[in-house]
């Protein structure tokens, strides 16, 4: 199994096997394999953290002391250490999320799905905090993880992992021991905040930026209007009724022109109008909860950008969509956050739909 992970998996191993040794403890848990994690201080793991605002350092103490709480530190009878068969788990998961986003070999992100998934854990409850979890961490590693391997990881779970996977090899030589300083070195941040939004949307603004619009003619009136709504404090979610082909949606552009012209209320200067592609994100959930996980993973973000403004054409198709027996569809995940004014929509369907 050994052979499944990348160098820095090995690395991140070997780093938790010190880490728990630093804190006086007689086993190698999932607390100590995100502390490896921190240590490590690189990779896709590191940037996940940091893109979510994860204070690296306030984590690293949160961990230490939470440790610290659970169990006292043992006197050194022996240099063994007991490999959890929680953190055994961990490991096999990561396995299974490299291959579920297609690659190869298991490295740092799909080590922290893995930790994130087992709700059971000390690290998932800290990390709840920061407003991480498992479905928005994977959706993002999904859409930034480039040369998917398609071919199929041969899993050998039943091979038991044991202290041996956390020792130093010949890969970790020439490497010093003492600790690296937490999120040295990481690698080059993506410049965007929403990386879900970005998989399943447009940004209309962005377009507008780049002159990849058309100017809108005999709209003034329509723009203006959508403008004043959209600035009110509540009641700000508008929707557009016509035909069509009237020229629903090249309202909603000319909106994103004026917002890049700064031709609006002062309200709407740093506002991204994002037009929301509702088949992507039914497309390819099969299993349930899968949608769940997508339309919940966008509420995230929304959540955390206020200044996104949604744009959902054919409005009217949010009901049904996704919903199976027992689980709710669009519409009725996106109700509660519209009503408690946590994000700002607009839409766009014709009269027969809306009635």
């Amino acid at each position: 199994m050994n052979n499944k992970f990348s160098k820095r998996v090995k690395d991140i191993m070997a780093y938790s096997r010190e880490e728990a040794g630093r804190l006086q403890n007689n086993y190698i848990g999932p607390e100590h394999l995100m502390l490896g994690i921190l240590r490590d201080g690189d990779g896709l793991a590191i940037q996940i953290l940091q893109d979510f605002d994860v204070n690296l350092k306030f984590l690293k103490e949160q961990i230490d002391s939470q440790i610290r709480e659970i169990q006292e530190p043992q006197e050194e009878e022996n240099n063994e250490l007991v490999v959890t068969k929680n953190t055994e788990k961990i490991l096999k998961m990561s396995i299974l999320e490299a291959r579920l986003t297609k690659s190869s070999p298991t490295d740092s992100e799909h080590l922290l799905l893995a930790l994130l998934k087992d709700k059971k854990t000390l690290i998932n409850s800290i990390m709840k905090s920061y407003n991480v979890d498992y479905s928005s961490t994977l959706l993002y590693v999904k859409s930034i993880v480039n040369n998917r391997n398609d071919e199929e990881l041969d899993i050998e779970t039943d091979e038991p992992i044991t202290e041996a996977h956390f020792t130093d090899d010949d890969d970790m030589k020439g490497r010093p021991s003492s600790q690296r300083p937490v999120g040295g070195a990481p690698t080059a941040k993506t410049t965007s905040d929403t990386p879900v939004l970005d998989n399943f949307g447009t940004d209309i603004t962005k377009a507008a930026s780049e002159n990849r619009l058309d100017p809108v003619v005999g709209r003034d009136k329509e723009i203006e209007r959508l403008s004043q709504i959209l600035s009110r404090r509540k009641k700000n979610n508008p929707v557009l009724i016509g035909e069509p082909g009237v020229g629903k949606s090249a309202i909603v552009e000319g909106l994103a022109l004026r917002i890049i012209q700064k031709k609006v209320s002062r309200i709407l200067f740093d506002k991204r109008v994002i037009a929301l592609d509702m088949a992507s994100i039914v497309a390819g959930t099969k299993y349930r909860g899968q949608f769940e996980e997508r339309i919940k993973a966008i509420l995230n973000e929304l959540s955390k950008n206020p200044n996104i403004i949604l744009f959902i054409d054919e409005i009217h198709t949010i009901v049904g969509a996704g919903g199976s027996s027992g689980s709710l569809d669009a519409a009725n995940m996106l109700k509660p956050a519209l009503a408690r004014g946590e994000i700002q929509c607009v839409g766009a369907t014709t009269l027969d739909e809306y009635r």
